[in-house]
């Protein structure tokens, strides 16, 4: 169990770094183009969480590729009927339904924004 917590400690540095880096003004447009905040609330806890993931956007469609997500929890929030996701696009949040698929060894959250 130590190993576990060793973990989410280095993953909970490496998305301060990347959510610094994100609004950080000389890297933060470029960083933002492909990589955003989620916030959710988780289906059991009932807890608010703030995620950084990276994403592709076509038109009021979002889809987020997890990547290592037998590693993660997060997108399992969205499975089934999917829940409600709230992203940061364009310096505003924006509010869509999260459907969460499994193929194979690949999960993608897709959110529609519509």
């Amino acid at each position: 169990m130590r190993s576990g917590r060793a973990v989410q400690q280095v993953v909970g540095c490496f998305n301060a770094g990347v959510t610094g880096l994100a609004g950080s003004r000389l890297l933060g447009p470029v960083v933002r183009r492909r990589i955003t905040t989620a916030t959710y609330t988780g289906r059991r806890s009932g807890r608010t969480f703030h995620t950084p993931v990276g994403y592709r956007r076509t038109g009021d469609v979002v889809t987020i590729g997890v990547q290592m997500p037998d590693r993660k929890n997060w997108w399992r929030n969205f499975t089934g009927d999917g829940a409600p996701l709230t992203l940061e696009l364009d310096g505003t949040d924006r509010t869509g339904h999260a459907v969460a698929r499994r193929d194979g060894r690949r999960v993608t959250v897709t959110v529609d924004l519509g």
